[in-house]
């Protein structure tokens, strides 16, 4: 448990601290003064240093961190205009300081997954067997496939006979399927057949023989093709460069899909839907991931420090989506908006997240029990 808190901690703290390093550097490149470079969340325990005009500080809350910039939140004009403030700065300039936090996350995913492909031997993520298929082929991945019969309907022939639910088919008669429409090739003008199934798992797994009369060449199964045995070779920094740009793909799809099925739920019935998580599941997933080992717990960081990047560039009030919006609107426009609107609407949008996030954290708890 220990190991977990603080693989939690490291977690969240890491992947704060790199996307607030993305801002720390492209404002102290675009002139911008960056007053703090905060290690925690405030209150602040202690001044560590200071360094060319940025104060680096240790603060209590021991999550994140943050970078306070010149005149950010200033709303008078004199104080938006002086020299270092962020407001002072180019529109180009402003851009690139709020997507550099974004742009971190997603090098640190991509780097960490071009790790995970080539030294960690990492499967890609795969929802069809025909995707699984054409890799093996091309000898990104190592596959055996098998037939599982996932179930078994009740009355019919395969029922009758006594075959088990969840058990691998090995052969019909004495012919060994390893995909599924080779067992309806292997009883086709067939009155019986013999199963020979897999029972169980490692160790443990038992061969047994069934003897099932069909109707019409079928059994009363319902079957699917399956990765029996499933691992990787070693891979070079090309192959997995590949895949690290796919399984972003894959990810960046994912985390959208969430975030609409996420909305969609909310206004249909104000429920959050399953599969969408907070702190608390993080906390669940980190644990799951260190009693899985290094490299799990490695890809679990790839995928948070994606997802985080994702939600932070949607053009929402408080996160630099939307704090970007604000921006190219006045680059369209040709004249800053109204400041107090900005500031406003920014508050207002904090406080719908925070409110999100509590209701997201509720869910997380309830379905703890």
């Amino acid at each position: 448990m220990l190991l977990t808190v603080v693989a939690f901690i490291v977690l969240l703290t890491l992947l704060i601290l790199i996307h607030e390093f993305g801002h720390f550097m492209a404002a102290r490149k675009a002139g911008v003064t960056v007053e703090e470079f905060g290690f925690g969340l405030p209150p602040k325990a202690r001044t560590l240093f200071r360094r060319n005009g940025t104060v680096f500080t240790l603060n209590w809350v021991p999550f994140g961190g943050f970078v306070r910039l010149k005149g950010e939140t200033a709303l008078a004009e004199h104080e938006r205009n002086k020299t270092g403030s962020f407001h002072a700065a180019s529109l180009t300039a402003r851009i690139a300081i709020l997507s550099a936090g974004v742009f971190m996350n997603f090098v640190l995913a991509f780097v960490l997954l071009v790790f995970g492909f080539s030294v960690g031997r990492w499967i890609p993520t795969y929802f069809a067997m025909s995707d699984m298929q054409a890799h093996a082929d091309r000898g990104i991945i190592e596959l055996q496939t098998g037939v599982v019969i996932e179930k078994v309907l009740s009355g019919e022939p395969a029922a009758i006979a006594g075959v088990p639910e969840k058990s691998v088919l090995l052969k019909v008669n004495d012919q060994a399927v390893t995909l599924a429409e080779q067992v309806a090739e292997a009883q086709l003008n067939r009155s019986r057949v013999i199963y020979t199934v897999l029972v169980g798992e490692g160790e443990d797994a038992q061969e047994q023989r069934y003897m099932v009369a069909l109707k019409d060449g079928k059994s009363g199964v319902v079957i699917q093709t399956f990765p029996l045995k499933l691992s990787a070779p070693l891979r070079g920094v090309g192959m997995s460069s590949l895949l690290a740009l796919r399984e972003a793909k894959i990810m960046t799809v994912q985390t959208v899909r969430g975030i609409g099925a996420l909305i969609t739920s909310l206004a249909r019935s104000g429920q959050v839907p399953e599969g969408i998580t907070g702190i608390v599941g993080i906390a669940q997933l980190t644990y799951s991931s260190v009693q899985a080992g290094f490299m799990t717990y490695l890809r679990l960081v790839a995928l948070i420090s994606l997802s985080l990047a994702i939600l932070n560039f949607l053009p929402f009030p408080a996160l630099d989506g939307g704090r970007l919006l604000f921006v190219l609107v006045e680059a369209v426009t040709r004249r800053p908006l109204n400041r107090r609107f900005e500031a406003y609407s920014n508050a207002l949008g904090f406080s719908v997240l925070i409110l999100l996030i509590l209701l997201i954290t509720f869910y997380d708890i309830i379905r703890l029990f």
